[in-house]
């Protein structure tokens, strides 16, 4: 189409705003809604919930994003929204299904489609076996069991959404998929790229960087955060995407927090291992960019360069490595620092008769000079241990919890917690690599079709294309 796509961001990450969603769809005109719920933090805590009960990750989706989506589905179908969201996580089958019965319910005319492909997790075993699985640096194979797998999962490209979008679907529901995925498949979608289209997908890619993390965008984690007048709740961003892979940062004018050159170069060094950016579908030469700030709340960005996708995508594996557990001491009053040695030299007895790989302390900060109140005069201390077993960490915390009476003078304990000898898995994340061709991408249609998503290829480039990228630039300007 002639105009650019309106992609608006409502998620960056399970548990980010609930209302986001409606703002989303109920604000300013937009094409496409996207969330994006797989944060690798968050999924290592999803993770942990699978240590006793494995059947669990089988059925596990993001069952908030129901909740935020029921609703507003007469919105969605009455703005002819179309909505993509990696909210099905571990069971996009489940999420699809259950959207379905809500829209069913509503009477509304609204479809489904889910992708698969990601979850290794079952097979691999088998990955390993072959030699398919190899660590995302050094290339070599697993050192953990993959029978202790207890999440696996491939980051898809972009084409998968693309194909569920070109065949007439509203809501595409996704388990893992590349962050940047969520927008390069709407984007190629809405203008008809085709996958050697390699600087337009990595614009795409560039723009799906900024607004994937939500807020981050508009002042949220800024570092110059005191230069925006009302940061106190910022806007969810959106992405206006040109049809030549050029694109616009913005935001609802209403919100809070700003679009600025500042926060969008923020945004767009965030969590990059270089000037190359690796992605499913392409890579983005991150040094090839030049922004100008449009107009208020606008930014521009042009410029971008992409060449062929490796022929591999990253795996996120986590495994359980044991328990850990944490008390908080808060030691008080005078003498901190030798208080805090004491607490050390009492750990480190009880270490001797209930033994533990590893034991920290983490003190935060340094009382005040001369501190006015208790408050000033006290110094967090967090003590944090990790063993093989539940059990061990349980009785380090509890014995050292029974010094209570014979331990420094001047502290107390957070009595919300109390002498917590609460044991929680300790999730450890192992970073892979396997062949794009060895996966099973499939789109799963609301007609029951299934469509395989035929693995990139490496694509030619013409001598043109192929130039030394400019450096990045930045223009600054208050005027359109």
């Amino acid at each position: 189409m002639a105009r650019p796509i309106r992609i608006a961001n409502f998620a960056g990450a399970i548990g980010d705003r609930f209302s986001a969603f409606e703002e989303a769809v109920r604000g300013e005109p937009v094409d496409v809604v996207m969330g994006d719920a797989m944060a690798e933090i968050t999924m290592s805590m999803i993770v942990a919930g699978f240590v006793d009960n494995a059947d669990a990750r089988r059925g596990f989706y993001w069952e908030p994003f129901l909740r935020q989506l029921r609703p507003q589905l007469a919105t969605v179908a009455e703005r002819k929204i179309k909505v993509v969201t990696n909210a099905g996580i571990y069971h996009p089958a489940g999420l699809a299904e259950a959207i379905r019965q809500d829209i069913a319910d509503q009477g509304l005319d609204l479809s489904v489609a889910y992708v698969t492909g990601d979850d290794l997790t079952d097979t691999a075993k088998d990955l390993v076996a072959q030699g398919q699985l190899a660590h995302l640096e050094t290339g070599a194979a697993p050192t953990v069991d993959p029978d202790d797998f207890l999440a696996a999962n491939a980051y898809l490209g972009g084409w998968g959404i693309k194909t569920a979008l070109d065949e007439g679907t509203d809501i595409v529901i996704t388990g893992r998929v590349a962050d940047a995925s969520l927008v390069t498949g709407p984007a190629a979608w809405w203008h008809g790229w085709a996958r050697d289209d390699l600087d337009r997908i990595a614009g795409a890619t560039a723009a799906a960087h900024v607004i994937e993390c939500g807020p981050q965008a508009t002042g949220g984690n800024f570092a110059g955060f005191t230069s925006i007048a009302d940061n106190t709740r910022p806007g969810f961003p959106i992405a206006e995407v040109a049809d030549d892979g050029s694109f616009v940062i913005t935001k609802r004018a209403a919100d809070g927090g700003a679009v600025t050159v500042d926060t969008v170069t923020a945004q767009l060094m965030y969590e990059i291992q270089g000037p190359r950016y690796l992605n499913p579908d392409v890579t983005w030469h991150t040094d090839a960019i030049e922004l100008t700030q449009q107009g208020p709340d606008r930014v521009l960005v042009t410029g971008a360069k992409g060449s062929a996708a490796s022929e591999t995508t990253k795996v996120g594996i986590n495994f359980q490595r044991g328990y850990r557990g944490a008390m908080w001491l808060f030691p008080t009053g005078l003498d901190v620092d030798a208080k805090v040695d004491m607490l050390k030299a009492q750990a480190e007895q009880v270490r001797q008769d209930r033994p533990v790989d590893e034991l920290h302390f983490f003190v935060c900060g340094r009382p005040a000079a001369d501190p006015r109140d208790q408050w000033q005069a006290t110094v967090a201390t967090q003590v944090v241990v990790a063993a093989p077993t539940q059990r061990a960490v349980t009785a380090f915390l509890a014995q050292l919890g029974s010094y209570a009476l014979s331990s420094i003078p001047g502290f107390y304990v957070d009595m919300n917690q109390g002498w917590s000898t609460n044991a929680q898995p300790r999730i450890d994340y192992w970073p892979g690599l396997i062949r794009q061709a060895d996966l099973a991408h499939q789109v799963h249609l609301p007609d029951g079709r299934v469509l395989d998503i035929a693995p990139l290829r490496s694509w030619r480039r013409s001598p043109a294309s192929l130039r030394a990228p400019a450096p990045c630039r930045l223009r600054r300007s208050n005027q359109p």
